[in-house]
């Protein structure tokens, strides 16, 4: 049930990210671009694209991924792999052995990456609330025409 959610959400926020990159080029033509909106834009394309790498590494996770393949068979003590233990947040993996002893691997690089992205979404969200309220509109009425 989850899987084609997720598979939704990332084919969504794909073209959302790449709906996102082509309004900022095309925003970049007119001179100048309203802060306030190129922020916004900027928001959304960085929140999808964090929701993109996230779903992305969901299914690196859920479909076995680089972490099986880093559980050893035995551990240093000679136990036994028993079984492997993953989690979707944060993206990682435990091999578990027969003597109780857990080895964990986290998919560092994914995690920093939709860290990163929401964080820039978020800084931008909060720029573009205080251009907003600095920003007067141009409305058709206060263009100076009586």
């Amino acid at each position: 049930m989850l899987l084609p959610l997720l598979g939704m959400l990332l084919l969504v926020s794909l073209a959302t990210a790449g709906a996102s990159i082509v309004t900022v080029v095309l925003m970049m033509n007119t001179s100048p671009p309203p802060l306030p909106r190129l922020c916004a834009v900027l928001v959304l394309a960085f929140g999808s694209s964090a929701a993109a790498v996230y779903c992305y590494g969901w299914f690196s996770v859920t479909l076995g991924g680089p972490f099986p393949a880093l559980c050893e068979d035995r551990n240093a003590s000679g136990a036994e792999l028993a079984s492997t233990v993953q989690e979707h947040w944060p993206l990682r993996s435990a091999c578990v052995y027969s003597d109780g002893a857990t080895v964990e691997h986290i998919s560092v690089s994914i995690n920093v990456l939709v860290y990163l992205l929401a964080g820039l979404a978020i800084v931008l969200a909060c720029a573009g609330a205080v251009l907003h309220r600095r920003v007067p509109s141009t409305s058709e009425g206060s263009l100076g025409t009586p």
